[in-house]
């Protein structure tokens, strides 16, 4: 199995963002994977506003008080700020050339770890039967106990990660990959009977892709890192995952889908100054729906393969029955010739349905799945900045509120409200800092997840024209073989 690489580091879940420089954009050195990113503060954000000459103002006059008062004049701050909330700008915008050279800079942090989901076995009886899947990793990474290990993982363990990655990194702007569909019809069949080739079908099905969807996971270099990861890889047995119902297909998609329907709602409506957000998401909502269409012909093109399965069989039938009845031998002999290659040709239709599902249909599910959770990270940002907005407009009614003291001369009341004008303005400054660590958190997510999204459909798409050349190949071989028959009948 190709090893599963690893392209630079992201500091997504440290305590401490890293400040965001505005203005003109410089390329960003990417963290070494173990150090940790110093913080730098940043401005709170509150713009001033120093035309206001209205002599009748509350707040000036104010001021102008606080300005004569010989104790603390030198102490006090500038309280005509302005009522208005800025629209939300966005960190310094990566250039082509910073973009090279981020990418450049995550080529050379590049490790190896091969994850492989095999063995799926049956556990129990009846209809508290489950599947119990091998999880093999093969590492170099010093970050983990041993090169080489093991573990028995069932389905609901595989949720349960998707679970607790989601409750840290999402916040952060990290794409969270996201878990194969919960198929209730499929595992009672398993239950039922192991050995039925339906159940032998969704076994492998769902085996890929919790294969695929652990790849995912260990090739980013941000959950990589997480300690619920490593303990999902190494530990012998983990506690029972409950409450995995919402996390998987119909609930999964529900789940994004009130998420953004929450931020759609937001009371304070977020204008958008950075174009690049605002046409990538809406890239991302095209690409969804192009991806459904596809799927939707895919689905059909599976079907009408399975369908000409059906009706080859029975020509291939009705072509043996006459050659049974024919009486000129030459004729007869070809008939039943021919009668075998078309049950050769009804093998291989099905092999070209299982190509069309597994490689085409089985990707494009995926990137289904993982476009939602692109449009997750868009509405963390969202909120992160809503969350800024808020702060801002706590702040200004804290210093209203001081002002208001100071003009009704109750000193007894003033130093908490200093203590509250202090805190909101950190919170204020903490919030903006977030909001940017999360904007560039997402644009790095993004262009990761596009150069991933190119490999993957460039690999399937190989692998697809293989099987389809291999396959007209053998039904070449087939009608050349039948050819002489045919020639002979007399």
């Amino acid at each position: 199995m190709p090893a599963v690489m690893l392209f630079g580091v992201s500091q997504c879940f440290q305590n401490h963002p890293a400040s965001v420089s505005r203005g003109v954009s410089q390329p960003e050195v990417a963290a070494d994977l173990f150090s940790e990113e110093a913080t730098a503060a940043k401005p709170n954000g509150v713009h001033s506003d120093d035309d206001d000459d209205d002599d009748d103002d509350l707040f000036a006059e104010a001021q102008a008080d606080l300005s004569s008062d010989t104790s603390g004049s030198s102490a006090r701050k500038d309280l005509s700020t302005s009522f208005g909330l800025p629209s939300a700008r966005s960190p310094a915008v990566l250039q082509p050339s910073s973009l090279e050279q981020l990418e450049e800079e995550e080529a050379k942090d590049s490790f190896d770890v091969d994850v492989a989901v095999t063995n799926p076995e049956k556990v129990g009886d009846g209809m508290n039967a489950y599947v119990a899947y091998k999880v093999s990793t093969r590492t170099s990474l010093p970050m983990f106990k041993s090169k080489v290990f093991t573990a028995r993982r069932r389905f609901s363990d595989f949720l349960g990660l998707y679970e607790k990655l989601s409750a840290k990194q999402s916040l952060h702007g990290c794409i969270i990959p996201p878990p194969p569909e919960k198929s209730v019809v499929g595992m009672t069949k398993v239950k039922v009977g192991m050995d039925d080739p339906s159940s032998v079908e969704f076994v492998e099905k769902r085996r890929a892709a919790l294969e695929r969807y652990l790849q995912r996971i260990v090739s980013h270099p941000m959950l990589l890192q997480d300690p619920d990861v490593h303990e999902f890889l190494e530990r012998g047995d983990l506690p029972r995952a409950v409450n995995t119902q919402a996390l998987s297909g119909a609930g999964f998609l529900k789940m994004i889908n009130r998420a953004s329907d929450a931020v759609s709602k937001m009371t304070i409506k977020m204008n958008e100054s950075d174009s690049w957000f605002e046409d990538k998401f809406q890239e991302v909502d095209m690409e969804e729906q192009q991806l459904r269409k596809l799927q939707a012909v895919v689905d059909s093109l599976v079907n009408h393969r399975k369908e000409l399965c059906v009706n080859t069989a029975v020509f291939a039938k009705s072509i043996a029955m006459l050659g049974n009845s024919e009486d000129n031998t030459a004729l007869s002999r070809a008939l039943s010739q021919l009668a075998e290659v078309e049950d050769k040709m009804e093998q291989l239709h099905q092999e070209q349905a299982g190509s069309d599902f597994f490689i085409f249909g089985e990707l494009l599910a995926d990137y289904i799945r993982l476009l939602g959770a692109v449009r997750g990270c868009f509405d963390q940002r969202v909120r992160a900045w809503q969350r800024w907005q808020e702060a801002q407009s706590t702040l200004q009614k804290k210093r209203e509120a001081e002002a208001k003291l100071l003009w009704a001369n109750k000193p007894d009341k003033l130093q908490q409200a200093k203590e509250e004008i202090t805190e909101w303005e950190a919170k204020v400054t903490q919030y903006e800092r977030d909001f940017d660590r999360i904007g560039m958190t997402v644009r790095k997510e993004v262009l990761r997840f596009e150069k991933q999204k190119a490999k993957d459909f460039k690999s399937q798409i190989i692998k697809y024209l293989e099987a389809m050349l291999q396959s007209q190949q053998r039904l070449i071989k087939f009608w050349e073989a039948f050819q002489p028959e045919a020639k002979a009948i007399a």
